[in-house]
């Protein structure tokens, strides 16, 4: 097992994964800018060093300069977090060519993943349904104009590699195609261009399902997560088991199929570590591929609660080279788990950061269990417009969903954070409406409850 590893990530996220460390005995090192070097996660790692910008003017991001902190500390593994250094092949080969361990996938499979359009592929020789679409490459607004024709409107554009810069972007005839498409020509992100087209779903459901695979050939699926509660594509609530499934029983869309076809796509990218294997349920309860993110994601601890794993830990023993233990290959998850995100923003309407600094703060007591808070929050902690709005995540279990949610719904009610404006009353809304409360739900709901 090793004995120090690197944080290669900031804020809560970086708090998670030192929490994990600290109980396995693993010493820790954090990096920081110049804006971190009072935080949170800096103060509570064994060693921590500031990190320089690179090109990008982005420090987190500077592979070099973090490679050279993990060397200097003598390190032996670095753990990239959830940002997008737990997804760039480059980032891996660096830190393997410092005789360094990357825990997370190999290089090659996060080359593959990264590509959509080699994704869809790859579920397709899974057996899995992909949304009708392009097979390549979109480059130029005739080649676009005339696959979307074969396809048909409405339409969603996407870029074809992850993190390349754009988001979904609705399509509802050619001139808006050509608009968008000249608009943003190539979509480029380190040299990744194109983009692909897809048949655009209405009202869909947004299913996940946590996924973790050591090197010597064992993969699991710990069961699903619904993400339907989102706004502008940023989750809001997530929670498992998914309401999606809970009462089906006909059609394809059964909790053991889609968990199936998960663990199918996981082996046929021949992926090690913890990733989540996502998907769109239409109108008439399909599901279809969505996307493979290959890391550690946000809502996690969703899954933890009904589980009682440590996916951090398991991470961190799976790129040591050790096998999946018995307690997760024989893990059932039981009970409802449900998490809050709270960001620093007014309401759903609002997408602009707020700034100042906290005054005041508190948190409800927690139950070991059935209650986990997770932030680098503190009173005096300084919010910056720089700084990612999401400040706090709140999970709560209970062993019915709707106990689960009236224990968050009452966790919420009793948080300060001042005099920062935050979202808590927007997720209140959303926990008290009733169409939540029957699970009857999908991706367009909050737009829908912030205009009425």
């Amino acid at each position: 097992m090793f004995q120090k590893i690197l944080i290669a990530n900031r804020g809560e996220n970086a708090v998670r994964i030192e929490r994990t460390c600290e109980r396995m005995g693993i010493a820790t090192v954090a990096i920081y800018d110049e804006a971190d070097q009072s935080s949170r996660h800096v103060q509570i790692c064994n060693e921590a060093y500031r990190v320089a910008p690179g090109a990008n003017d982005k420090s987190y991001l500077n592979a070099e300069a973090i490679v050279d902190i993990a060397k200097k500390s003598k390190a032996e593994a670095i753990h990239p977090g959830v940002d997008l250094l737990a997804e760039t092949p480059a980032f891996v080969r660096a830190v393997e060519n410092a005789g360094l361990t990357f825990i997370g996938p190999k290089a090659d499979t996060l080359e593959i993943l990264a590509n959509k359009a080699k994704a869809r592929s790859l579920a397709v020789n899974s057996g899995i349904r992909i949304i009708k679409g392009t097979d390549g490459t979109i480059t130029e607004v005739e080649q676009a104009r005339n696959l979307a024709e074969s396809i048909g409107y409405p339409l969603a554009l996407k870029a074809l590699y992850r993190g390349a810069g754009i988001g979904l972007r609705v399509i509802e005839n050619g001139a808006q195609l050509e608009q968008a498409v000249r608009r943003d020509p190539s979509h480029i992100r380190e040299g990744q261009t194109g983009f692909y087209l897809e048949s655009y779903i209405e009202k869909p459901r947004h299913l996940e399902v946590q996924i973790i695979a050591d090197k010597n050939g064992s993969c699991i699926a710990l069961g699903e997560r619904e993400c339907s509660i989102q706004k502008d594509h940023r989750k809001l609530l997530e929670e498992s088991p998914a309401p999606a499934l809970t009462a089906m029983t006909r059609g394809d869309l059964k909790r053991q199929m889609i968990c199936e076809s998960a663990v199918a796509m996981a082996k046929e990218a021949d992926f090690h570590g913890v990733g989540t294997v996502e998907f769109l349920v239409d109108a008439e309860n399909r599901f279809y591929f969505l996307g493979f993110v290959p890391r550690l994601q946000l809502e996690h601890s969703v899954t933890e609660l009904r589980t009682d794993l440590d996916l951090v830990e398991l991470q961190i023993r799976i790129a040591a080279g050790e096998k999946l233990p018995v307690k997760a290959l024989r893990a059932e998850p039981s009970g409802h788990a449900v998490e809050a995100r709270i960001y620093a923003r007014e309401t759903s309407r609002d997408l602009r950061r707020r700034r100042g600094k906290i005054a005041e703060l508190r948190w409800p007591a927690m139950t070991p269990g059935k209650l986990r808070i997770e932030t680098c929050i503190a009173p005096e902690s300084e919010i910056t417009p720089s700084d990612n709005p999401l400040i706090a995540k709140i999970v709560t279990y209970g062993p019915t969903r709707n106990r689960a949610i009236l224990a968050l719904d009452r966790i919420l009610a009793e948080t300060v954070i001042s005099p920062i404006t935050t979202n808590i009353s927007f997720l209140r809304s959303i926990i008290q409406n009733l169409s939540f409360q029957a699970g009857q739900f999908d991706t367009s709901f909050c737009d829908a409850l912030a205009k009425s």
